[in-house]
């Protein structure tokens, strides 16, 4: 089946429209919170990022940098060296986001990168990487089910060794309570062992959580039988996206994770009105952010 479709507008050629696709981070709100998933992926109302996530997304970067280098480069100097060019590239990207810090507070802005720059000891603490080779950093993935469902993503890290075992690894450096963010990390852990399952008929040897703010790991081998009903899970949500999609019926689930939630001044569970149901998106709401990413 065809991955994109065209649409006409009548004063220019066809756009390209991205066909609906589930990502692990809209998988997790869907099932988190329904109205949480309306907001953010059919609303698609701004959220205000926080500190801590730039942070995480800047220590992604910058990792990803770093196994572009020459493995024997690849040491804590060299990549504390690269935190600040790509901090400077990614406010570029994004301009809004230096609104987070006070103007022309060189001080703030450094003690910052030094909380990043802590990070990264934290993941030289954890692992070599001049030891190693990974096949692709920042893998987007995407691929259709037999069901019809499409998901799309962005791996961390894929590890190919040279017997075809698959690793892979997920850096968090989120500040979440640890109970929570480990079901949420491992939902999306498992998403990407289904996708790269289907689309390299090989089930991952190893799903691999990096958490950087503490320094410790956590790996868990799947089975195919665990994808199985894994995949199944991912088609039962998708199936209550759409019917919700059909109605606008996406009802709040509150839970201890309200408090981290940028809309409870438009959730009934807080008094508030969401706004109009604006209908079901075009083109695809499956998209991740980076920051989504950086979790």
């Amino acid at each position: 089946m065809p991955e994109t479709a065209t649409v006409s507008p009548a004063d220019g050629p066809p756009a390209t429209v991205r066909r609906p696709a589930l990502s692990p981070s809209r998988a997790s709100d869907f099932k988190q919170c329904p109205l949480l998933y309306r907001f953010r992926a059919v609303d698609r109302l701004p959220e205000a990022p926080t500190k801590a996530q730039l942070r995480g997304t800047l220590v992604h970067a910058v990792l990803e940098k770093l196994f572009a280098l020459p493995q024997a480069d690849r040491v804590p100097d060299r990549a504390k060296e690269l935190l600040e060019p790509a901090w400077s590239e990614l406010s570029a990207e994004r301009p809004e986001w230096t609104d987070l810090f006070a103007e022309d507070n060189a001080d703030e802005v450094g003690e910052w990168l030094g909380s990043a720059s802590k990070l990264l000891d934290s993941y030289f603490e954890l692992e070599d990487p001049r030891r190693l080779e990974p096949e692709a950093c920042e893998l987007h993935v995407e691929i259709e089910l037999d069901s019809g469902v499409r998901l799309r993503g962005y791996v961390d890290r894929l590890d190919v060794a040279p017997t075809g075992e698959i690793r892979v690894v997920d850096y968090k450096t989120g500040t979440a309570p640890r109970e929570i963010g480990e079901a949420k990390a491992m939902f999306q852990m498992k998403f990407y062992a289904v996708v790269l399952w289907r689309l390299r008929g090989v089930v991952p040897r190893q799903l691999k959580l990096m958490y950087l703010t503490d320094g410790q790991s956590l790996a868990y081998t799947p089975d195919e039988a665990e994808l199985r009903r894994f995949e199944r899970t991912l088609e039962a949500i998708w199936q209550a996206i759409l019917k919700a999609g059909k109605t606008g019926d996406f009802r709040p689930n509150p839970s201890k994770l309200c408090g981290w939630c940028d809309h409870q001044s438009r959730c009934p569970s807080f008094g508030g009105t969401p706004p109009e149901y604006p209908g079901w998106p075009e083109p695809d709401p499956g998209e991740e952010t980076a920051l989504d990413r950086a979790d």
